[in-house]
């Protein structure tokens, strides 16, 4: 699969050897990575994605992207989906950045082309979740279209309607 690119990004569809890499704490690919990379997110993310391989096989393009700054290369944190659709064609994302580049706009900007992608392959609903406190998160799924549709003592949910018409996965 390739890559997904955005204005400032690049989203790269990370295979088994490249989770494997990110488990070590080694950037997926032998390029500069900022201070940080990979994060326990990432790592966590990873090993996530490992378990899907594992357990159904390639996931891609409903895996991890390692996202790179297009302007340096540099490895700015990890986004994807937990696994493909559901039986309701919903999937679920998270996303972690680098505290260094937190508040530039990039996990909302990388957010909003996996939503694209989510809507191309035919997919009903992205949904993603938050801690209460956590403002700048919810943020960014609001700035990509997200809506809040639920809360519990510790989590906000939030979740985009791509296609309500659809008739499967």
């Amino acid at each position: 699969m390739d890559d997904l690119t955005t204005a400032r990004l690049v989203l790269h569809p990370m295979s088994a050897e490249e989770a494997r890499r990110v488990i070590e704490r080694r950037p997926a690919r032998a390029a500069p990575a900022a201070p940080g990379y990979p994060s326990d997110g990432d790592v966590e993310g990873a090993g996530h994605l490992l378990k899907v391989w594992a357990e159904a096989g390639d996931p891609r393009p409903f895996g991890s992207y390692e996202v790179r700054r297009r302007s340096d290369g540099l490895a700015i944190g990890g986004i994807g989906f937990h696994g493909p659709p559901d039986d309701d064609g919903v999937v679920v994302v998270g996303y972690e950045f680098v505290p260094g580049v937190r508040g530039n706009g990039y996990a909302s900007e990388a957010l909003r082309a996996l939503i694209a992608l989510a809507r191309e392959r035919g997919v009903a609903a992205v949904v993603g979740d938050t801690a209460r406190d956590n403002l700048p998160s919810q943020r960014v799924m609001t700035a990509a279209g997200m809506c809040l549709v639920s809360e519990d003592a510790k989590l906000r949910y939030y979740r985009i309607d791509l296609d309500i018409g659809r008739s499967g996965p």
